[in-house]
């Protein structure tokens, strides 16, 4: 029932089973939509967006160009649809949104490509985290419960701050009320002749007046200490809980780019860091109004001159530290033809990077500083934030510092780390901040073949230290944990090819790392050990290995992969825990342990004593792939037994789905009868692949493998003599192996 409920939810669309999902992973998707993409057309084209090659799209400029087109062209049919509906919201926004579209992709369609392929992918990540919800360390650390405490208390807190600086505002008026009724009933008696002057009444209104200038130096000061204490639970709040989130939030950041949950939060800082601006220009504004009422009426022991410039200085000190902390990288720098591995950046080929600033002001000018003007895209948003897309940056080549590691060879371990700078200055009511911050550190190469061991050079930074700019991290890179290194791994199969690791494909790989042990839990990895030092009796690191695989995934069986069919990561050992009780042509999937990029099949059967017996194919590379799906392989396969009678011995998927129901709709084609040979074009005899493979004598050691060609003439009119038509199909498979 689970395998068949399985298949149901598969062949809903993508957009379908995200609709399903918890608030939690909702909430998510929401993250990733915005006016660069509408979720609107997204839910709207959802079968059509879904239907397209966006990947290949974000690479080819011609292909690019027509998807666009053809979006238009899906919008306009939709926005027709709804007009005859008379639905006047939908069509304002779909008005919008074509305008939107054709505005900012018009010059650069691959751009579309890119975010749409980007959201897709992320929607796959987020079906397969919902579909394995077991949380790893790091995971849990960036949702605990103490973290979401803080948010509260800061929320809860800048919002107390903006009410005690409204009120403030109403003593600061009442005061400048308090003081014009001063000054008129001052001024009157004053312009009275003398003799007047000595009349008991206006000596009883000059007490009046000493009792209204004692009640405003007492306003004054009452004034100033709200002020003074708005001042400090801002200071207090800023330094203590709201610079804390904003380093946490740059944490879930960094998390987040090497595959780690999608992370969230920069709207809800922006409202705080805009409240608390909001806040301090409102004092501001406050103790310029009082030095304003200083310059009408001041007196011996007026507290405004003697508070207000330290007051003012503070202001000013606070508001240059919001704002410098809030110019953030909001999307960190990524080649736009790798966007699943951000931080690597290829000399002479062009990245994106986009910047936020997180404080939200009236009355604001940005000067972006030393870039062209074609490498920009400026975007205010509605909720009052400037983000800057740079798209066209491009990395020159960089001289290497005596000692440093990388970029010798194409082949060589990338592990120099660089920082990218951006300025910008902003002008706020006369105020100019000079603001500056920096990416993460990105690895230089050279070389396209550097780019494994460059992500890997990410992964191990941006895992094992909070420190942004540590640029000598790899001078004595730390030891890594386990289990946190198991959960980033697993990471990089969901960003990548849309699925995550279990716990049982996770031991596996522990086990690859540590050897056989009772728990990893507490053991430390090194990064010698993770990505420079050979596997025992293999030719390879662990990291090259997973890498390979995961290469092989994405170009060859990505839809098996995606939907849970291939277990992949077991030992041969546990494979044979698995299969020996399961009924005859009960096979698995799972990677070589010995050849880069290698998949194999493995089916149990008995012989006619009853003993249970195990078959591996030779692995099946990228080469094979390439010739042959690998679902078309698993279809045809053949064996030729001893009675030479080929059949096909893969039944049953593990645990027990029948084969074509697990892979009948990833089969290229059905199998047809193969044509005669009088059939042939021109003369010609077809030639055909055929997957067949002979099964041994135990006593006999199997022949060397043979390399997968179309059949002679000669031999194929041998096999037609002896086969049948229908028994001939697709390709030569080699001979068992090992592995």
């Amino acid at each position: 029932m689970k395998a068949e409920h399985q298949l149901q939810l598969e062949s809903m669309s993508q957009w379908s089973q995200v609709q399903q999902l918890e608030i939690k992973f909702l909430e998510q998707v929401d993250q990733f939509y915005d006016d660069n993409f509408p979720m609107e057309i997204r839910h709207l084209l959802a079968q059509w967006i879904e239907s397209q090659d966006w990947e290949a799209a974000s690479n080819n400029e011609p292909m690019a160009t027509i998807l666009l087109q053809n979006l238009l062209i899906q919008v306009e049919e939709q926005l027709d649809r709804v007009s005859q509906e008379k639905n006047l919201l939908l069509i304002h926004n779909l008005k919008r949104i074509r305008k939107l579209l054709q505005g900012k992709y018009h010059g650069n369609p691959m751009h579309i490509a890119v975010i749409i392929s980007n959201c897709l992918r992320e929607e796959r990540r987020i079906l397969a985290a919902a579909s394995m919800p077991v949380q790893g360390p790091l995971e849990k650390s960036l949702q605990n419960s103490v973290v979401s405490e803080r948010q509260r208390n800061v929320e809860h807190k800048v919002s107390a701050i903006k009410n005690s600086a409204q009120m403030t505002e109403q003593d600061v008026k009442y005061l400048e009320d308090l003081q014009e009724e001063f000054d008129f009933r001052y001024k009157t008696i004053q312009s009275l002749e003398q003799n007047d002057k000595n009349s008991a009444l206006i000596k009883q209104e000059m007490l009046t007046l000493q009792d209204m200038l004692n009640t405003l130096d007492y306003k004054r000061k009452e004034v100033l200490s709200k002020i003074v204490q708005v001042i400090d639970e801002i200071d207090v709040l800023m330094n203590n809980m709201l610079i804390e989130e904003l380093l946490d939030w740059k944490r879930r950041q960094q998390i987040a780019s090497i595959g780690g949950p999608l992370h969230g939060g920069l709207d809800q800082l922006q409202n705080c860091f805009t409240l608390l601006a909001e806040s301090l220009f409102q004092v501001r504004r406050q103790l310029e109004k009082l030095e304003e009422l200083l310059t009408k009426l001041t007196y011996d022991g007026d507290p405004i001159p003697l508070q207000r410039p330290q007051m003012l200085e503070r202001v000013n000190f606070l508001l240059y530290s919001l704002f410098r902390n809030s110019f953030v990288v909001e999307k960190q720098p990524c080649m736009p033809t790798h966007p699943q591995r951000p931080m690597v950046l290829k000399t002479l080929i062009q990245f994106t990077v986009k910047l936020r600033n997180i404080s939200t002001a009236s009355n604001r000018r940005f000067v972006l500083c030393g870039t062209h003007v074609k490498a920009m895209n400026m975007d205010e948003s509605a909720n009052g934030s400037l983000s800057v897309e740079f798209r066209h940056l491009q990395p020159k080549e960089m001289k290497s510092s005596a000692g440093s590691k990388g970029n010798e060879g194409p082949h060589m371990v990338t592990e120099e780390l660089h920082s990218i700078s951006f300025e910008t200055q902003v002008c706020l009511y006369g105020l100019t901040i000079d603001l500056e911050t920096s990416s993460l550190p990105v690895v230089m190469i050279s070389n396209v073949s550097q780019l494994p061991n460059a992500w890997a050079s990410i992964i191990w930074y941006n895992l094992s230290t909070n420190d942004p700019q540590n640029l000598s991290f790899f001078n004595n890179p730390p030891a890594a944990t386990l289990s946190q290194l198991l959960e980033v791994l697993s990471w990089q199969f969901s960003s990548y090819v849309g699925r995550g690791l279990n716990s049982e494909q996770l031991s596996m790989l522990a086990e690859k790392l540590m050897g056989q042990q009772t728990s990893y839990s507490d053991y430390q990895l090194s990064w010698g050990k993770f990505c420079k030092e050979h596997l025992p009796g293999k030719s390879f690191t662990f990291w090259v290995w997973l890498e390979a695989i995961l290469d092989l995934i994405k170009k060859h069986i990505l839809p098996l992969w995606i939907d849970g069919y291939i277990m992949g990561f077991v030992s041969k050992e546990k494979e044979r825990i698995l299969l020996k009780d399961k009924m005859p042509g009960t096979f698995l999937l799972r990677f070589s342990e010995s050849n880069l990029g290698g998949i194999t099949f493995t089916w149990v059967d008995h012989s006619e004593n009853g003993e249970v017996r195990f078959h591996s194919v030779e692995p099946y590379n990228k080469g094979r792939l390439t010739a042959l799906p690998f679902a078309d392989i698993l279809r045809d396969y053949k064996v030729i037994m001893a009675d030479n009678v080929p059949e096909n011995p893969l039944k049953y998927l593990y645990p027990d789905i029948p084969k074509d129901k697990a892979f009948g709709r990833y089969y290229s084609c059905q199998p047809n009868e193969v044509s005669r040979p009088t059939e042939g074009i021109k003369g010609y005899v077809p030639s055909v692949f055929i997957p067949i493979s002979k099964i041994l004598n135990d006593s006999t050691d199997p022949h060397s493998p043979s390399d997968l060609l179309p059949m002679s003439p000669s031999v194929y009119a041998v096999l037609r003599e002896h086969l049948s038509p229908t028994v001939i199909e697709t390709a030569l498979s080699p001979p068992y192996s090992a592995d």
